[in-house]
């Protein structure tokens, strides 16, 4: 499946990028997709929970959102995370999200995959448009070498999302991530930039 990707320039002279594939815009976030984001994110808060950190009592308030954007805009324009959300190209709506971060620079040149996307929107392919995007990206025009990924054992969708997406499970990592309010442990992933299967 094709992709390609555009830039925007942002503040201080940074450079933030704008993915898209044939059906899909992965774009850093603004103040005003709030309201799109907030009624994904609520309406499926039964689907997306029990995989991710526990929600904060404000996950959902207009003043947690802007300060997410202003972080996500600045770990852009440093070069330490890329927070996308991702969007339908036609009909444009907003299906999920996907997060390259911990960007690390130097001897390991390496970085942490992360995703959600709306239960109405699973299993249709999108993740891994999103994912095989972020993966070239990554890998040709910020030149890392390895990306890796953690799920839980139980997460049958997210393996086989990885797995699709060339990545090979490495181990289990004990204590890793807080998943619904309880630190537990995960199977490890990763890709690095010499595997096949590049698309």
């Amino acid at each position: 499946m094709g992709s390609w990707w555009s830039f925007l320039t942002g503040r201080r002279d940074s450079v933030i990028p704008i993915l898209q594939t044939d059906r899909l815009e992965l774009r850093v976030p603004d103040a005003d997709d709030f309201p799109e984001w907030s009624r994904l994110r609520r309406a499926n808060r039964g689907f997306l929970q029990p995989w991710e950190p526990k929600w904060p009592r404000d996950h959902l308030s207009q003043r947690s959102f802007r300060r997410r954007v202003r972080w996500a805009q600045g770990e852009a324009e440093s070069g330490r995370s890329l927070s996308f959300l991702m969007f339908l190209r036609d009909p444009r709506l907003m299906v999920g999200g996907i997060t390259l971060s911990n960007i690390r620079r130097g001897p390991s040149q390496c970085g942490t995959l992360g995703y959600w996307v709306g239960g109405e929107y699973a299993r249709r392919g999108y993740m891994t448009e999103a994912t095989d995007a972020v993966v070239r990206h990554a890998f040709t025009q910020m030149r890392l070498t390895r990306l890796e990924a953690a799920c839980l054992e139980e997460n049958t969708a997210s393996r086989g999302l990885l797995t699709a997406c060339g990545f090979h499970f490495e181990g289990v990592v004990r204590s890793y991530l807080e998943v619904d309010g309880v630190v537990r442990d995960h199977m490890l992933f990763a890709r690095v930039v010499g595997d096949e299967g590049l698309r």
